[in-house]
């Protein structure tokens, strides 16, 4: 792995925790439910960060989560920014992660599949 390759690791999982710890302890709109950033992709060039979240509840509640991350963006970047001590911080895009849903139907037939057999 070359230099910038291991800083733009580094760079992803410093931003995935910061990220995440300023959601659960910092942010207060009431749009915003119970989030959990799964992963950072972060541009070549640092100036763009696309973070994915996987939102508990109906879709519903994941849209208006979307909305109350992407409106705090903007704080977000500013804290990215100072925390990590980056002259630039990237332009955070929120991402809905299915992972996580994806992979409970595929249990759940799983179990449906066993059960019938």
């Amino acid at each position: 792995m070359t230099v910038s390759g291991r800083r733009q690791e580094r760079l992803r999982d410093q931003i995935l925790t910061e990220v995440a710890e300023i959601i659960t302890l910092e942010l207060k709109d009431p749009r915003i439910g119970f989030v959990t950033v799964t992963r950072v992709d972060l541009s070549g060039d640092f100036h763009a960060a696309r973070v994915w979240v996987s939102v508990l509840g109906e879709e519903k509640a994941q849209r208006e989560t979307l909305e109350g991350l992407s409106s705090a963006a903007g704080y977000l970047r500013h804290e990215i920014g100072h925390r990590l001590r980056l002259r630039r911080a990237p332009e955070l895009t929120f991402v809905l992660d299915h992972g996580v849903q994806d992979a409970l139907k595929v249990e759940s037939l799983l179990e449906k599949i066993n059960r019938q057999s």
